[in-house]
């Protein structure tokens, strides 16, 4: 007994040396690696998101619930069995609850780009692969990281985010956020991460989001058709129109900025030819361009200063939509069958766009 007791003394003394290296070293990660930080609050706040949840059932029957939140609660479990049944994505158990979360403000997305030319800035991470934006749940990290990129010589852009999916690896709540945006939106915002469950191209974000997009306000039209909602299905397809003027405003205001990085000029002249394309698109965005949007406030967009990042920020969601509506057409219309298309053409492709035939990027 003697010598097993001495083992056992030796075994757990072992055993406390090999956690106590676990410590020591998380604990030199987490002050050394940014990185390790991040991940580390992101999933903390999933956490507390994941503890927060109630079944939009029981939030529903629940009379303690305000009316304009059980109205808001019952269209989103009504689009998600639409976006189940009837557009046959994978909804698994994506919104099926519910979580008010602490703040107006869920999450900053920072996207970044060199000065000299539309060139983005990216971020790698598992499962995802090698995106153009990074998520914030905490302001004064995001203003940092920010801060950094801009000392670099980079232009960068921070946006509110009131959603976002984890690819189906949890089941995603509402969250209290989205709530407040009207029905349109609302439905649309429902498909669009849905979709992200049923079709996800690693390292392709605007393929992505841009497909989720078309999906999201094209499927959204299809919902309130089928509930004979004509005037809520009248605004989803305005409010698709609108994406596709904006869409073809940045890919022109694109065109002008490349042609005049392809000149190398650098310092103060390049400055100037910066400052005299972004104040002539500014103007754009609140005159004719503005005037021909149906479901936007172009006040709210000539407000906004314009860089490169902006400017490629503003593509990621809104890249080819062109593609998607001519493959919508070949199918006469049937939101259904053009989504299993382009699932199956993406299919473990390296460039989704060459799989759909689309020309080059430039």
């Amino acid at each position: 007994m003697g010598a097993i007791g001495r083992r056992l003394r030796l075994l757990g003394r072992i055993v406390t040396a090999l956690l106590a290296l676990v410590v020591v070293g998380g604990a030199v990660a987490w002050l050394v690696s940014r990185d390790v930080r991040y991940v580390a609050r992101a999933a903390v706040e999933e956490a507390l998101i994941l503890a927060r949840r109630r079944a939009i059932a029981a939030v529903v029957a629940d009379p303690a619930t305000d009316p304009a939140t059980r109205a808001k609660l019952e269209l989103v479990l009504a689009v998600r069995g639409f976006a189940a049944d009837s557009l046959r994505l994978a909804a698994r158990r994506t919104y099926t609850t519910y979580s008010r979360v602490r703040t107006d403000t869920l999450v900053l997305v920072l996207t970044a780009s060199r000065f000299d030319r539309l060139a983005e800035y990216t971020w790698k991470w598992p499962v995802v692969g090698r995106v153009p934006y990074e998520g914030f749940f905490d302001r004064a990290e995001a203003v940092r990281e920010a801060r950094r990129l801009e000392r670099r010589g980079m232009d960068t852009y921070l946006r509110v985010s009131s959603a976002f999916s984890t690819l189906g690896w949890f089941n995603d709540p509402l969250l209290s956020t989205i709530v407040r945006e009207d029905s349109v939106d609302l439905a649309a915002t429902v498909i669009h991460e849905i979709l992200h469950n049923t079709v996800w191209v690693p390292g392709s974000v605007p393929f992505n989001e841009s497909f989720a997009d078309f999906v999201g306000y094209r499927g959204a039209e299809a919902f309130f058709r089928a509930r004979n909602d004509a005037r809520n299905a009248a605004r989803a397809v305005a409010r698709w129109e609108d994406e596709i003027r904006l869409q073809r405003f940045f890919d022109s205001l694109a065109v002008r900025l490349e042609r005049v990085y392809a000149l190398g000029l650098a310092g103060p002249a390049l400055g100037q030819e910066r400052r005299r394309i972004f104040e002539a698109a500014q103007a754009e965005l609140a005159g004719p361009v503005g005037r021909t949007l149906q479901t936007i406030d172009p006040r709210w967009l000539a407000r906004r200063p314009l860089n490169n990042a902006v400017v490629i920020a503003q593509r990621l969601y809104r890249t080819r939509l062109d593609v998607f509506e001519g493959l919508l057409a070949e199918s006469h219309g049937d939101l259904v069958r053009t989504i299993a298309d382009v699932r199956r053409r993406v299919a473990g492709a390296g460039d989704p766009w060459a799989a759909l035939g689309a020309a080059p990027a430039r």
